[in-house]
């Protein structure tokens, strides 16, 4: 069997915190309306001098100096996103001549909103068996505050930007991560129009029908990839999961009935990130100790689309 482990990784948040106080100054709103109804205190904004490419870089410089791994040893750089500096070239495209990454590195950005990293990983996991280099870049990254519609306090309370990032390694005799997907077609619950439609290029987003969808599809989800992998619930250290909504996390712990803290979240001060949300928690984590060498995190992400994802990841 051939798989994958997770390195090291890496992240990049923008300098400016924006509590919730700061955005009753711009909504009808209140800290206590956000804390519970979201678990989200603050998130971080762009400010001048600050891009998807300058967190990216970031990200990625981080993460692959803490691999101790050059540029030349990377098979596959992804990105995944909605939101990069460009329509074309993409973010990954960008970051391989910003990191001088060789020319024959597979490079390309998808969107699968906030299962994206998930489904970034799994499609290294496929490439670089057959790129004849061990490693793989993949990073998770949105300027979410670019398609936000800051008069709509049912969501610009939610969201922020920020980049995570991850060096992965494949092996042959490295665990397979057990990933499972999906998507179902309901884009009128979850969505940005885009710039083509005539439409105003925000977010937008029908929260009831999306809470009721992720409650079913996170702890579903889990099910699947421990019964993929053949193990229990007690053989994995860490849950990682996509820092959408404090509520829903918490319904999908006591339905699983899974140690509390084994899945600690960072939403309080991050908001929602969307594809950065799982590398920005891996990162944390692993920055304080909490998942080492030799401990496994059950990732699962979930968002607009409707996708979602789950895989079983190594630390190396």
């Amino acid at each position: 069997m051939s798989g994958l482990k997770l390195v090291s990784t890496g992240a990049a948040i923008p300098a400016e915190v924006v509590t919730n106080e700061d955005l009753t100054r711009r909504v009808d709103t209140s800290d206590e309306w956000i804390v519970s109804r979201t678990g989200i205190r603050s998130r971080r904004w762009c400010g001048e001098g600050e891009s998807h490419t300058s967190l990216c870089l970031a990200a990625a410089r981080q993460a692959m100096e803490q691999a101790g791994i050059g540029p030349e040893e990377i098979g596959v750089c992804l990105v995944a996103t909605f939101t990069g500096d460009r329509m074309t070239p993409g973010a990954a495209t960008i970051l391989q001549g910003k990191l001088g990454l060789r020319e024959d590195t597979v490079c390309f950005d998808l969107n699968a909103a906030c299962a994206g990293f998930i489904y970034a990983v799994h499609t290294a996991s496929r490439l670089l068996p057959v790129n004849g280099r061990r490693y793989g870049l993949v990073l998770g990254a949105e300027v979410l505050t670019r398609v936000t519609d800051f008069d709509d306090r049912s969501t610009c309370v939610l969201f922020g930007d920020g980049a995570g990032a991850a060096v992965v390694e494949w092996g042959e005799d490295y665990p397979d991560p057990c990933t499972v997907m999906g998507c179902q077609a309901r884009d009128e619950v979850l969505c940005v129009p885009g710039i083509h439609t005539g439409e105003e290029n925000v977010i937008r987003m029908d929260g009831q029908a999306v809470f009721r969808f992720a409650v079913e599809a996170l702890p579903r989800c889990v099910e699947e990839v421990l019964a993929k992998a053949g193990v229990g619930p007690e053989a994995v250290d860490r849950f990682v999961f996509h820092q959408a909504n404090q509520r829903i996390i918490d319904l999908a712990v006591r339905k699983l009935k899974l140690p509390v803290e084994k899945c600690a979240g960072n939403i309080d001060h991050t908001g929602n990130t969307s594809a950065a949300s799982i590398p920005l928690l891996l990162d944390e984590l692993v920055s304080a100790g909490q998942l080492k060498q030799g401990q496994r995190a059950l990732c699962v992400g979930f968002g607009a689309g409707l996708t979602w994802a789950g895989a079983l990841l190594e630390l190396r």
